[in-house]
């Protein structure tokens, strides 16, 4: 699977549709920069009323490998692009198959869909990972826990996000007990990063090639879900330089359109290692919102219709605050703050640990 090289199409203008696969925060937030460039939106989506879909000319309400929605949807759009990863590769090999302008383009949903195929392609770009071994069976697992140095972290294969389908392996004894717990799923073992702090950065590709990458955040997590990211971060220039030539190799290697997030792990004396990568926009560029003049939302995009590339220096320090479940009852309290901008994400039910806005403290740099 590959995305052949092709001319660099002309620039989407204002009044173009843009559409957007998946109708949750992400999508809502694209949506709402799309508007502000003068492009309409529409979403495709099984929930109906999604938060999208609401700030939206209009939604598809159908599920993702919908043959039939697909053939509309590629259709009415001028550009189609996605909002996480776990939409069906095969959905937008289809649209794309189909003559639809799609970015980011099959290849790199796949790549970021299965741990394995992400890994191998990271080493292989020169952005070097944890040692892992692949897992498809019981006694594979105990194999690959010869090698693999203990503790290890066992990770489904394929799906899995904030923490779920994965759990830590210290003895091999617990190795029955692991593949249980993860569903007795194809997956990955990873040896354990000794790392001094996780890291990520947001960076951006043109049809035309060129690229963008915003100053680093440091992000802390609870439960194994994000809940902050401050940025820019503090980092020595020879860290931020790999970092950044990091971002381009992987950018260039899967000749890449739109926003990408990479998360990794700062080993210390600027030594870096890539955790995984989301072929999206990602929830620790929500900082940019209110730190940048063109957040991560409007460069996507801008990306993915041939518009120029966006600045992406900083004017502000920010610290972005994922607000979790009950968090959100603090929002009157949060909008009463002049040094925080709320970003709601217009969900009904707050179950715990669900998205449901983040909070953005902006001081000067």
């Amino acid at each position: 699977m590959s995305d052949a090289p092709s001319p660099v199409p002309p620039a989407l203008a204002p009044g173009s549709t843009v559409g957007i696969l998946g109708g949750g925060q992400l999508g809502r937030m694209l949506s709402q920069a799309a508007s502000r460039l003068g492009f309409d939106v529409v979403i495709l989506d099984p929930e109906e009323n999604s938060p999208a879909g609401r700030v939206s000319r209009g939604q598809i309400v159908a599920a993702y490998d919908d043959p039939t929605a697909l053939n509309v949807f590629g259709r009415v759009c001028d550009v189609v692009t996605f909002e996480f990863e776990n939409v069906p590769a095969r959905s937008v090999e289809l649209l794309a198959e189909a003559g639809a302008r799609v970015a980011p383009g099959p290849r790199a949903l796949a790549v970021a869909q299965d741990r394995i195929l992400e890994k191998t392609f990271l080493n292989e770009a020169g952005a070097p990972t944890v040692e892992f071994a692949m897992v498809d069976d019981l006694p594979s697992l105990e194999t690959a826990l010869q090698v693999i140095p203990l503790p290890a972290l066992l990770k489904t294969r394929r799906e899995g996000y904030d923490g779920k389908g994965q759990v830590w392996i210290k003895s091999v004894k617990q190795a029955a007990a692991a593949w249980a717990s993860i569903g007795e799923r194809p997956a990955v073992l990873e040896a354990r990063a000794l790392f001094v702090r996780e890291l990520s950065i947001i960076c951006a590709r043109g049809w035309d090639g060129k690229t963008a990458v915003y100053p680093l955040g440091w992000n802390t997590h609870k439960g194994g879900v994000l809940k902050t990211t401050v940025a820019p971060a503090e980092v020595d220039s020879k860290t931020e330089r790999r970092a950044r030539a990091i971002a381009r190799a992987v950018l260039e290697q899967l000749d890449y359109v739109g926003v990408l997030g990479i998360e990794l792990f700062d080993l210390g004396e600027s030594r870096l290692l890539v955790n995984e990568i989301a072929p999206r926009v990602h929830n620790t560029g929500h900082w940019t919102q209110d730190g940048c003049v063109c957040d991560q939302f409007e460069q996507h995009i801008r990306a993915i219709t041939g518009w120029p590339l966006g600045p992406t220096a900083a004017h502000a320090h920010v610290e972005m605050t994922n607000l979790l479940g009950e968090d959100i009852d603090q929002w009157e309290k949060l909008a009463g703050n002049s040094d925080r901008r709320l970003h709601l994400y217009g969900k009904g039910e707050a179950r715990p640990g669900r998205k449901m806005a983040h909070v953005n403290r902006v001081r000067p740099l």
